[in-house]
């Protein structure tokens, strides 16, 4: 609430404490009428995960207007959508962190994909992101002297979520959905060490 919106009542108070000193007073008290009630995320959600109330607190924050998120008295629109980002305790909720939609959409199949530090692009992966996974030559192949294909074959898919690195190995654990039809494939790719993962164009294509 602006300044030119707040209660006279609050604003006579806030004068006549500034003008028998209290100045200090008067600012707290102008900044408890500008809170605002929001949804907060009170405990880990992965990504992909329904919302429920024991997920979710609330808070009484002063918020600056061009912070986008959930006011308290939504809460019940957002229990029981999914979080289409990890969330992290102490954070607040934003309504472009909930979907009411599945990330694995029907006639899709989810196949994970893990990559070793040096197969890991230095673009964050993110949900949401199209990637193309493509079939490379097995090392064996290789070896021998096997003419590889003359293109590599390639399938389209969408990263659902992406896990940090692994201490130690410090491997990335990919989950993307492919089509149904794609999915057998690429999870066949990834058992045979085929298979790499490359981000697609900005605009999909």
């Amino acid at each position: 609430m602006s300044a030119r919106r707040r209660r006279p009542g609050v604003i006579a108070l806030s004068l006549a404490l500034i003008g028998a000193g209290g100045a200090g007073a008067a600012v707290l008290l102008l900044q408890v009428g500008d809170r605002t009630e929001v949804v907060t995320v009170v405990r880990d959600v992965q990504v992909g995960q329904v919302l429920t109330e024991g997920d979710l607190g609330t808070a009484s924050i002063a918020l600056d207007p061009a912070v986008k998120t959930v006011r308290s008295d939504d809460l019940d629109l957002v229990v029981g959508q999914r979080a289409a980002v990890e969330l992290r305790p102490g954070s607040l909720l934003a309504p472009s962190q909930v979907t009411k939609d599945s990330l694995v959409k029907t006639g899709e199949q989810l196949v994970p994909i893990g990559l070793e530090p040096k197969q890991i692009p230095a673009t964050a992966l993110v949900p949401g992101q199209k990637v193309q996974l493509v079939q490379v030559p097995a090392q064996s192949a290789a070896d021998t002297g096997q003419t590889p294909p003359a293109a590599p074959r390639t399938i389209a898919g969408r990263v659902v979520k992406a896990s940090g690195a692994a201490p130690g190995t410090g491997i990335m654990v990919v989950d993307v959905a492919t089509s149904a039809a794609d999915g057998p494939t690429a999870a066949a790719w990834v058992a045979a060490g085929t298979l790499r993962l490359v981000l697609a164009a900005a605009d999909g294509s």
